[in-house]
């Protein structure tokens, strides 16, 4: 049991790593090396800090003309997804949507209204 699950997540891993070197490096040659969010520039020095974002968050979804794709820090790319999280749970800026007003303030106007 433990062999077959060994091998399993071996080549789910070489299979991810060949995909992912496959979209990276086509990316790398389609953009500039700048963050499409935070406009930070890199060079070969740093540039394993600039990572590929999937526009429709679908990994295997990676044509040819890089349409989504975009280049972004780790920091941005980080926030990207954390704000995708947050939007799925309902969220906005972190925090949770303020209850809906159940209080209503004019609900007896026409009676006050017609007393006069």
């Amino acid at each position: 049991m433990s062999e077959k699950l060994d091998r399993l997540v071996l080549e789910a891993r070489r299979a991810a790593d060949k995909r992912a070197e496959g979209y990276r490096e086509k990316a790398l040659k389609i953009y500039p090396w700048i963050c499409g969010r935070c406009a930070r520039t890199f060079t070969h020095a740093n540039l394993r800090e600039l990572t590929v974002h999937h526009r429709d968050h679908n990994h295997d979804n990676n044509p040819s003309d890089g349409s989504n794709w975009e280049l972004l820090c780790l920091y941005c790319h980080d926030n990207e997804h954390q704000r995708q999280l947050e939007a799925s749970q309902g969220k906005v800026d972190g925090k949770q949507p303020a209850a809906a007003a159940t209080h209503s303030p004019f609900a007896a106007l026409e009676g006050l209204l017609k007393k006069r």
